[in-house]
């Protein structure tokens, strides 16, 4: 094929996505409030662990649909948990009370129940505000300590009320500047 003909040649679009319905939404929540009731969170799992070591392990409190280990979407390194689905929800149950902290492949798993992600609730930082808001102090005008209001020892002026906030010379830091 030539250049001409390649800029010629018709371009492929995505079919775009139609929105779902409110019908659909909650059908496809109560499916996975339905499949996380037979799943449970397996926390601590030893990185070189494969679906097929999980699912061996955990085979004797119920037969297992499904293995799911996480892995960091930039480095692709596993996370360190897994979710295992069981084709019965009263395996759960059994699987908290009898491996839950049981040493697998040298490690302490931590075996609980599977929560189920609902969307548009994003609750990080533990009522905070979570994390990486940059610099000042949310609503005081940019002014403070440039802590992202963490929360200790906190005056109008700025400076550091504890130990561990002064600079290395062990003074305090000077306060922002006013406008």
């Amino acid at each position: 094929m030539s250049d001409t003909e390649k800029d010629q040649a018709p371009v492929e679009e995505k079919p775009k996505r139609v929105p779902e319905t409110e019908e659909e939404r909650a059908e496809r929540l109560a499916k996975q409030e339905e499949i996380d009731s037979r799943s449970i969170y397996v926390g601590n799992v030893d990185f070189q662990s494969t679906p097929e070591q999980i699912e061996e392990f955990f085979h004797e409190v119920g037969i297992i649909e499904r293995v799911t280990i996480l892995f960091d979407r930039f480095t692709g390194l596993p996370k360190g948990y897994a979710y295992v689905e069981f084709e019965k929800s009263e395996s759960v149950q059994q699987a908290i009370e009898q491996l839950n902290g049981k040493t697998f492949r040298g490690r302490e798993l931590r075996v609980t129940t599977k929560r189920t992600n609902l969307p548009g609730f994003r609750q990080r930082g533990g009522g905070r505000g979570g994390r990486g808001r940059g610099r000042g102090g949310r609503g005081r005008g940019g002014r403070g300590r440039g802590r992202g209001g963490r929360g200790r020892g906190e005056s109008s002026r700025g400076g550091a009320k504890n130990e561990d906030e002064t600079n290395e010379g062990g003074e305090a830091p000077a306060p922002a500047k006013e406008d």
